[in-house]
């Protein structure tokens, strides 16, 4: 083990809302690993954490499978100590409507952002058990509560989360572990940035705020859940989207 921190893990973190909860966790004092599915994404990641001068570095994981995320854990508790902190953040789209929607493209969306739910909280779930402390956050969308046309997977494996995040909550709980989804809207990402104008201003007119939302913003209620102010949340999902979607 090199240090005495506390060890972050957040998935998919080369860019984005991952990017953004990496640092905004490793400026409160936690040891992050963030992975990406390319040397070159983790080399990148390992650049922006020590251009922030925050403690952690970059590994390349693949979430949908099940041999990497067993290797990734193994990796991180021989580097640093086994992750308190599990941020769920990897995720893809394959959107289509369901008439035209391929089987590859179901599974792959099942795959990457359910799936790799339970594989990575149940690898983890160990050395939070015998630290008696944990904080899981799985990253939820909009979509899972509103519904989208052309993201019947996605809005699926979103609903999927939010039931997994009560129910492992439930489970969790008594060993000092909680478990909750933080529900991006609409946030603004390289995905949003190549959209049409006029898509966009589409989106925007559904959101009350008028705004898209930052990555930071998301970033910030990772933090606060993670945090020993969020201790007595559990089970809940926080919808940060500007209004866009009321609970």
């Amino acid at each position: 083990m090199t240090h005495g921190k506390s060890i972050a893990l957040i998935t998919g973190a080369s860019r984005g809302i991952g990017k953004a909860t990496a640092l905004a966790l490793g400026r409160n004092g936690l040891f992050v690993v963030g992975t990406a599915t390319t040397e070159a994404g983790a080399a990148a990641i390992t650049t922006f954490l020590r251009e922030a001068s925050v403690s952690g570095q970059g590994m390349v994981a693949d979430v949908s499978d099940d041999h990497s995320v067993t290797a990734l854990i193994e990796d991180i508790v021989t580097l640093a100590g086994p992750p308190v902190v599990v941020v769920n953040n990897a995720g893809v789209t394959r959107d289509n409507l369901l008439l035209r929607m391929k089987a590859e493209e179901w599974e792959t969306v099942i795959n990457t952002n359910l799936n790799s739910i339970y594989r990575v909280c149940k690898a983890c779930l160990k050395g939070m058990t015998k630290a008696r402390f944990g904080r899981i956050i799985n990253i939820s969308s909009v979509v899972a509560s509103s519904g989208n046309a052309g993201q019947t997977n996605y809005a699926a494996t979103k609903a999927g989360i939010e039931g997994f995040t009560r129910s492992l909550a439930k489970e969790a709980g008594s060993r000092g572990i909680t478990v909750n989804a933080v529900s991006p809207g609409f946030i603004e990402t390289d995905m949003t940035h190549d959209l049409p104008e006029e898509h966009k201003l589409a989106l925007l007119a559904q959101v009350p705020l008028g705004r898209l939302g930052q990555p930071e913003e998301i970033a910030a209620v990772v933090a606060f859940l993670a945090s020993e102010e969020g201790s007595y949340i559990t089970g809940e999902t926080l919808h940060v989207n500007g209004g866009m979607h009321m609970a």
